[in-house]
């Protein structure tokens, strides 16, 4: 009853949001337009449910270049554009994501799916965590909101976020998993409005 519900929840509350959300998805559509040229839409293979890949949608907020650069965003990476970095601020890159609920691949909360390198490197873990849909956010989405001000601070981006990081993001999913219900993805969600508006400070913990 859980999972059908939730995926009910979903798809009742996608539908809703992309209408209600419609004129803010078409201005940052424009403003990425505007920003430089490439594609609106940054999509990325990502490994979902059951292990199948599927490509997230995310608002672009990157120029384009030749070297793609690191798979991980530190604080004042030169990469990310004036509008990306208005965009990650507020969340809004992730809005398109609402579609990769309503086709199926995504629920509003659930164990964020990663690239396939760190899957790998994680096998273990990840066999519990792709039991369950993934999604566009889950307690450690919330306790590591300041991730990319963490990741600004070290030489090597991608070595802190494997060794440190990721790690502990993990284990705040799994905590998820085995405790998952509609009550607590109520308050995930709360308290991720919460933390994008900077209403208070939300600590490793999932009751």
């Amino acid at each position: 009853m859980y999972d059908a519900l939730k995926r009910y929840l979903d798809v009742a509350g996608a539908s809703v949001l992309l209408l209600v959300l419609s004129p803010l998805l078409a201005a940052a559509a424009l403003a990425v337009r505007c920003s430089g040229p490439g594609p609106i839409l940054f999509r990325q293979a990502r490994i979902g449910f059951g292990g199948k890949p599927f490509h997230i949608l995310k608002f672009r907020t990157m120029r384009i270049g030749k070297d793609p650069g690191p798979l991980v965003t530190g604080a004042g990476d030169p990469r990310v554009t004036r509008v990306g970095r208005v965009l990650r601020r507020w969340k809004l890159d992730e809005l398109p994501q609402l579609v990769n609920v309503l086709r199926g691949e995504m629920s509003f909360v659930g164990p964020r799916p990663e690239v396939l390198r760190y899957v790998d490197m994680f096998a273990e873990t990840y066999r519990e965590l792709l039991a369950v849909r993934p999604g566009i956010t889950d307690l450690a989405s919330v306790a590591f909101r300041n991730e990319e001000a963490l990741l600004g601070q070290s030489p090597n981006a991608e070595e802190l976020y494997v060794s440190e990081i990721l790690p502990r993001k993990l284990a705040l999913s799994q905590a998820y998993v085995r405790q998952r219900s509609l009550g607590l993805d109520a308050r995930l969600i709360a308290r991720t409005v919460a933390a994008i508006f900077g209403w208070h400070t939300t600590s490793e913990q999932t009751s």
